[in-house]
């Protein structure tokens, strides 16, 4: 841990996530170096794209939550440590999944990864525009990056999933 925090420097990394965030829009900047900003972002602390109104699995899923419905996805944290997504694989739409159960799989140009079920439920939809960019899980993890729909059968294991603070303790 950081134990004297060098506002100069925060200063700098900030500034240089900023610009990095304009020139993605314009589309003149690189993979790599946004992985790396988003990088030095989660190595150092500074900035942690942890929602407050989701839960979160220690396998780095999140869940958010509508009525009887959760949208699940890959965390922030999750996404770049894997690096840049090429291909998001989920065939599980309509059936039953169990809790902790693998309802797909993601594959980074460094690794492939099982996607874990956070609660038991039926996939009432899976984001099929993963199918074509599956970069929206490194550019919006909580947003157009979502994976499935599912609709929850067993409520009562929404107690077992982390709240963001625990979700930031668990990753450090």
């Amino acid at each position: 841990m950081l134990k004297k925090l060098d506002l100069n420097k925060v200063t700098k990394v900030i500034l240089f996530f900023y610009l990095i965030q304009f020139f993605e829009k314009k589309n003149v900047i690189s993979k790599n170096i946004y992985n790396f900003a988003n990088y030095l972002f989660i190595k150092f602390k500074i900035i942690m794209n942890i929602p407050e109104n989701l839960k979160y699995t220690k396998d780095h899923e999140w869940l958010g939550l509508d009525g009887n419905v959760a949208t699940v996805g890959i965390t922030d944290f999750a996404q770049s440590e894997l690096g840049d997504i090429v291909f998001v694989e989920i065939e599980t739409e309509g059936e039953d999944i169990e809790r902790e159960e693998v309802f797909g799989t993601i594959e980074a140009v460094k690794t492939v990864s099982d996607l874990y079920m956070p609660l038991s439920g039926k996939v009432i939809e899976v984001n099929v525009d993963l199918t074509e960019q599956p970069d929206l899980v490194n550019k919006d993890p909580y947003g157009k990056g979502w994976m499935v729909k599912v609709e929850i059968s067993n409520p009562e294991e929404i107690d077992v999933l982390l709240s963001d603070k625990q979700y930031k303790d668990f990753i450090g």
